[in-house]
């Protein structure tokens, strides 16, 4: 019973650690009442993701030291520290994305790492599923926070008040859950003698994954970070746009499930498979004319987003063992941090340039297909080292 309220614990974690997808739900009112530039809210965004992946390489190089316990509650107190800083700003770009991107980016890359572990160490003969399952949290905590996120908007609360609300409510909710955290015993022996140094750059095995990541997660988080500016655009309703960030959350956390099983039943193959899957439903959000097809669209697009979460980690605990995954996996996710600052931030500049979301839509779609095909055809390199 134990490590099934771990996993539970895990899972809401991820819950209050995934609010940062639904940073398009605000994007709308701070351009409105802070003169934020479409460039910059998608600088904001990808910065939260790169500190991200950074400070997630440098917990999971110091988690077996420190425990789960300790570095969650220090991720969740930062974390919710940064939405304060913005909340309790006059609201100038500069104190944003010193909170939201820099602080709150460092926050969850200290959270994030633990529960993944956790969980994977816990439940070693379902590394996808369970993987699968303990990260849908990140995906699921989007949906709820931008239907409050509209509700409050609408009810007439400004941005940098709902960001306060969010500072001490999601840093009492990650304490508590870190409390429960533990590991099982000493770790797993490695399936395969471990990569030190430069050789794990070297390795096709690791190069695919990076390449992967990349490619599916620019895709991705290109969209998520415009997908309320790009319903607008389109003529849609603010009510419609809130509705596609919370499907494209829902989709992101069923995807997360979903691949992870098929993973644990296919292996390798479900890599390039899913990333085609998400480069070829991206287009479905230019056929944007209508609510429900477009609300559709972005759940579809989520559900293929989802993978890239998922199928990677299960990749590493499968193919270098589970005593790999802290130490080998936030250097693949490297590759998201650098798609998180380039993906919006370019997404923001083709829609200054253009006016209009086509152009990043396209793009988005196009460096998804291009790592569906590396990984594709890198799938049966072995081990150079």
């Amino acid at each position: 019973m134990g490590r099934w309220i771990i996993l539970a614990a895990c899972i809401i974690m991820q819950l209050a650690l995934g609010g940062v997808y639904a940073w398009s739900a605000f994007v709308p009112a701070l351009r409105k009442g802070h003169e934020l530039h479409g460039w910059q809210a998608g600088l904001i965004f990808g910065t939260t993701i790169l500190v991200f992946t950074l400070s997630m390489i440098v917990s999971g190089r110091s988690l077996e030291k420190t425990g789960p316990r300790w570095m969650a509650a220090a991720g969740g107190l930062i974390y919710g520290a940064g939405y304060l800083v913005a909340g309790y700003s006059p609201g100038d770009w500069g104190w944003l994305w010193l909170g939201v991107g820099v602080m709150g980016g460092i926050g969850i890359g200290m959270g994030y790492v633990c529960p993944l572990t956790t969980s994977v160490r816990w439940f070693p003969a379902h590394k996808g599923f369970v993987t699968g399952v303990a990260v849908a949290g990140f995906g699921g905590g989007a949906i709820l926070l931008a239907e409050v996120a509209e509700i409050l908007l609408t009810a007439g609360w400004s941005p940098l008040r709902i960001f306060r609300a969010m500072g001490f409510t999601l840093a009492s909710i990650i304490c508590l859950c870190a409390l429960t955290l533990r590991f099982p015993g000493p770790p797993p022996v490695a399936t395969t003698p471990p990569l030190h140094g430069m050789a794990v750059w070297r390795d096709p095995r690791f190069i695919r994954l990076l390449a992967g990541m990349f490619g599916g997660t620019f895709g991705g988080l290109l969209v998520i970070g415009h997908l309320k500016p790009i319903a607008l655009v389109a003529g849609l309703s603010s009510g419609a746009g809130a509705l596609a960030v919370s499907a494209f959350a829902l989709g992101n956390t069923l995807g997360r499930m979903a691949w992870g099983m098929l993973h644990d039943r296919f292996g390798y193959v479900i890599i390039p498979t899913s990333m085609s899957f998400l480069a070829f439903s991206l287009l479905g959000l230019l056929d944007s004319g209508v609510a429900w097809r477009f609300v559709g669209a972005s759940l579809v697009a989520g559900f293929g987003f989802g993978g890239c979460f998922v199928v990677f980690a299960a990749d590493i605990a499968a193919t270098y063992g589970v005593s790999q995954v802290a130490r080998l996996y936030p250097k693949v996710f490297l590759a998201y941090g650098l798609a998180g600052v380039t993906g919006p931030l370019l997404g923001g500049l083709l829609y200054d340039l253009t006016g209009n979301y086509v152009a990043p839509v396209l793009t988005a779609t196009t460096v998804a297909a291009l790592g569906a095909l590396v990984t594709w055809r890198l799938r049966d390199k072995p081990c150079s080292a």
